[in-house]
């Protein structure tokens, strides 16, 4: 399915959050993720306001699919998120082509190491593990990843 990228809008908002909360649920059922959604708008504002730039993937309809937050400066990528009922469909990896083009030098992330799903898709799209780390929030054990741009042993996955 094609995806339309675009910064995110403020109308975009709602739809955001409520595919970043249906996400994590699936992923992670045990952890109340609708209690941490108020989290996440406050986190998006901080990360625009620090520089970050926030882009929608829109469906042909133009519904938010997913959306990825990357910071240009950095390449870190803060967030990743793709609504369930596209899952396996492109927006994904739609969104990790905008963040490398976005940030061309390198892609940073932490993940979760009990997420093997995410952790798979990373290392799928050129990713490699480089240090071990703990989610602040929920004290989980995560994987720092990178992509660095140019790298021949971490390129992106063929077409």
């Amino acid at each position: 399915m094609p995806y339309t990228l675009a910064p995110a809008l403020p109308a975009h908002r709602p739809a955001m959050a409520q595919l970043w909360v249906e996400s994590w649920v699936k992923t992670l059922p045990e952890i109340d993720f609708e209690a941490r959604r108020p989290w996440l708008e406050s986190h998006l504002d901080d990360l625009a306001a620090g520089g970050a730039l926030i882009r929608v993937a829109l469906d042909g309809e133009g519904a938010v699919a997913g959306f990825v937050v990357i910071h240009p400066g950095t390449g870190y990528l803060d967030q990743l998120a793709v609504a369930p009922r596209v899952w396996g469909q492109g927006a994904a990896e739609a969104l990790m082509d905008e963040a490398r083009r976005i940030s061309p030098a390198l892609v940073a992330l932490d993940v979760n190491q009990d997420n093997p799903r995410a952790v798979r898709f990373y290392e799928k799209m050129g990713l490699a593990i480089v240090a071990e780390g703990e989610n602040p929030m929920s004290g989980r054990r995560t994987f720092r990843m990178e992509w660095r741009g140019g790298d021949a042993a971490q390129a992106p996955r063929e077409p």
